[in-house]
């Protein structure tokens, strides 16, 4: 298929292995099956959706792109238009040597000491959107209790103003949903997002509060301050990726336990510190990882036998490695008590989320909090659950019978 300048009305998907396409309708709800098909017949597989991309599948082919740093920058850290608008939100579209400064200027405040300090009131936080439920038989857990709990996670570490948590959530659908395909809504959000950043920043270069948002505003590397620009790109990462990408994993976790009614009697039985606990997280962040990023091929190179060329977009699957029999034993059973679990939902190499203690945490705490208050709840079959396609894959809704009875 050659690429066309409007991308926004394309055919379905037919043939995953040569034609593949993130935001295709049949995406969100079959990943998984849709990289275990392919991987049957290589390692990768290819588009001309976007122009040219590529799209591993396997343990080998992802991890050899993600530390490649030498033929494939992270300019590009989603698969979109060749021509689409790119805004920079270091250190995750930095390339090393300046990626390590703006790694090393955020990670402080990601630290365990720093993120675990958070816990209780995070828990006190669940426990509050559950009892704002009340003596209802049904919920919406959604709307209701997943995409509240990472909005108040990051901005009680930023200073993000907690009151916008409805604009993030428009941002984020637009920019992960639509914005690949149209670059006039990627233009879009990327001019609302400069906007209400730069005036948080002004704000606290004028009036500072004891918040990584004063911190990130009078940022400096080296004695020298960090760029404009560059400063709004780190909120703008703090705010796209750190809530949806949570979001979609506590969500996928419940959708999980809703039909695993006897996985849920063994995690309430134990306390919360038990290893149980530990490995059913890490099991959730395997077998549903939200995240797939994107690489741009900045000079010829050859991945697991497969030949790329500078100009071209590669899609770092590793929810798909994560499912590959290579690097996991019976990796399609879900397993809550997975003792070697090497996963890679948090990423490979260089850029290796930042975030990943506070994911972590929230993650935790959501499911404890919400399986011990409904161990016995079940998806409603009357309402069907909806799966985001893209970037970031996980329920937009939940639909839940709560069964207290």
């Amino acid at each position: 298929m050659a690429y066309e300048t409007d991308t926004q009305d394309l055919p379905p998907v037919t043939n995953w292995l040569n034609d593949w396409d993130w935001l295709d309708d049949q995406w969100g709800e079959n990943a998984i099956d849709i990289w275990n098909e392919i991987r049957e017949h290589g390692p990768m597989a290819t588009t001309e959706r976007y122009g040219r991309a590529f799209m591993p599948v396997t343990m080998e082919a992802v991890a050899e792109v993600a530390h490649d740093t030498d033929h494939f920058s992270s300019i590009f850290v989603s698969v979109a238009r060749p021509d689409a608008p790119r805004r920079p939100a270091p250190p995750i579209t930095s390339d090393p040597p300046e990626h390590h400064d703006h790694r090393r200027l955020l990670l402080p405040s990601f630290s365990p000491k720093n993120i675990n300090q958070m816990e209780d009131e995070m828990r006190q936080f669940c426990r509050k959107l559950i009892a704002d439920i009340g003596d209802a038989d049904s919920v919406e857990a959604a709307e209701q209790y997943t995409q509240h709990i990472p909005v108040h996670g990051i901005c009680k570490l930023t200073g993000i103003p907690e009151n916008d948590a409805d604009m993030f959530r428009d941002w984020i659908y637009r920019n992960f949903q639509l914005a690949p395909r149209d670059n006039a809504v990627r233009l879009q959000v990327m001019t609302e997002m400069n906007e209400y950043i730069g005036n948080i920043l002004e704000d606290r270069l004028a009036n500072p509060q004891d918040d990584m948002l004063t911190f990130i505003a009078n940022a400096e590397i080296d004695g020298e301050p960090v760029d404009w620009e560059l400063k709004r790109g780190y909120v703008g990462l703090l705010i796209i990726a750190g809530i949806d990408t949570t979001w979609s994993a506590i969500g996928s976790g419940i959708w999980h336990f809703a039909q695993h009614n006897d996985q849920v009697a063994q995690l309430v039985a134990v306390e919360n510190d038990d290893l149980l606990w530990q490995t059913a997280t890490e099991e959730v962040l395997r077998y549903y990882a939200p995240v797939t990023m994107g690489r741009k091929v900045v000079k010829d190179v050859e991945v697991s036998g497969c030949p790329m060329h500078a100009g071209d977009q590669t899609l770092l699957t590793f929810p798909a490695a994560n499912h590959d029999p290579n690097a996991f034993e019976d990796p399609s059973e879900f397993q809550i008590d997975r003792a070697r679990n090497r996963h890679v939902a948090f990423g490979l190499g260089v850029h290796r989320c930042v975030g990943s203690n506070l994911a972590r945490l929230e993650l935790t705490i959501a499911l404890q909090e919400w399986l011990r208050a409904f161990p016995n709840y079940s998806l409603d079959p009357s309402r069907k659950t909806e799966w985001a396609n893209g970037q970031v894959r996980g329920p937009r809704n939940l639909p839940l019978l709560l069964n207290r009875s």
